[in-house]
């Protein structure tokens, strides 16, 4: 057996160079094998080679490994190669003798080679690497530690954002400067065609979701009204519910999912294809090219769809008040048109102009700040959905807060 082998160590030291380079030799011999020898070449206190000689078999493993452990473990090492150009036999067990010193003596960032390797050791080598599955749980400090390190990454992050928004705004403010003293540098063919993809396109989607939520709130609502006769006030409830709250916010959430990330994504695709930066050099400002007619384009065709979206709404509420109300469209008409004022109509204009500004404002900047490869263009469609949608529900919260002490 091998732990019942006596070893002799024999070291000679050979100066060379003095306290620059020598040369650390150990025999080690052991009963009926052959004397087997390595050669420590030192470079520097941290700089180690390994020169093997003879064989590394189950007879010389154990016992090589255990002398360059208690060699290597003096030294905080930053390289530590092995070349076995000299060895005659390397089996498993020399293999697992190298893997061990390799896990014992070697930090994470320490260099690791294994010079003139035979195929066989390399693929043996790289499978035990790979089936080690032995997981170091981190220290407490290191675990402390980390998370100190993602909360300052976080942070930085958040100030590079509003860095980023501020002078994203600050460029929107100069760019509608320089429209207001010269109006031809605004590009009118560009504002009409995103009329078109914002608002003309999206009319069916927002006409049919819009239809079947006055449909449902008519509904629901007249399960509760018809109890007490009083199936004339479910057009009230619409109109009024959808004409100054629901009819501005759907309308924003879905042109937030349909045309806030299509601006994201076509001005990130831009960016990472290097588009903008050909814009910049031929003199173009992106803002001015890029944002300001996407803006335009959504601040004009956004109330015009809430509009539309509280008309079909009405049109669902008024199907259900002839189909299950017994109402006549006249009085349902008549109800409506009792129930809504000038300001309640401004006040819902008013709300769908707001977020118009944010889902085009938010669009255009996740795609300026768009920065890597294909998959930048997915996080910044998504991340402007995300952003949008959280400010139209917290500004809609605001002018709720603003009319209750209002009114």
């Amino acid at each position: 057996m091998i732990n019942s082998l006596e070893f002799k160590i024999i070291i000679h030291i050979h100066d060379t160079l003095k306290n620059h380079s020598f040369i650390l030799t150990v025999d080690i011999m052991a009963p009926d094998t052959s004397s087997d020898t390595f050669k420590i070449l030192k470079n520097t206190d941290a700089d180690w080679t390994i020169v093997l000689s003879g064989s590394l078999n189950i007879n010389t493993a154990a016992p090589t490994l255990n002398t360059l452990t208690s060699q290597l473990k003096k030294n905080t090492l930053t390289s530590l190669k092995f070349d076995l150009k000299k060895t005659i036999d390397i089996d498993d067990y020399g293999a697992l003798a190298l893997y061990e010193l390799k896990n014992e003596v070697c930090r994470p960032e320490t260099d690791f080679q294994i010079l003139n390797s035979p195929e066989e050791l390399t693929s043996l080598m790289a499978r035990m690497e790979s089936n080690n599955s032995k997981q170091r749980l981190p220290a407490p400090f290191a675990l402390d530690s980390r998370l100190i390190i993602q909360a300052g990454e976080a942070a930085i992050d958040t100030v590079k954002s509003i860095k980023y928004f501020v002078s994203f705004i600050g460029s929107i403010v100069l760019s509608a400067i320089r429209i207001a003293h010269k109006p031809k540098s605004l590009r009118v063919n560009d504002i009409i065609r995103h009329m078109k993809t914002t608002g003309v396109d999206a009319v069916p989607v927002v006409a049919l979701i819009s239809f079947l939520l006055g449909l449902i709130m008519a509904f629901m609502s007249s399960l509760q009204l018809k109890q007490f006769g009083a199936n004339i006030y479910v057009a009230s409830l619409v109109a009024l519910s959808m004409v100054s709250e629901l009819g501005p916010i759907m309308t924003a959430i879905i042109v937030s999912g349909r045309s806030g990330s299509a601006y994201a994504a076509e001005i990130s695709t831009m960016k990472i294809s290097e588009e903008i930066d050909a814009l910049l050099t031929m003199g173009f400002d992106p803002v001015l090219f890029l944002a300001i007619p996407r803006m335009i384009a959504a601040v004009i065709v956004i109330p015009i769809l809430t509009m539309f979206a509280n008309l079909f709404a009405i049109s669902g509420g008024l199907l259900i008040g002839i189909t299950m109300l017994d109402l006549s469209a006249t009085s349902y008409i008549s109800q409506t048109f009792n129930s809504l004022n000038l300001f309640e109509l401004f006040w819902g204009l008013s709300k769908s102009f707001v977020f118009a500004i944010l889902i085009s404002c938010v669009g255009c900047l996740r795609g300026f700040q768009a920065k890597g490869g294909a998959s930048a263009v997915g996080h910044a469609a998504t991340s402007a959905v995300v952003t949008s949608i959280f400010l139209i529900v917290l500004f809609d919260s605001i002018f709720a807060v603003t009319r209750s002490y209002w009114g």
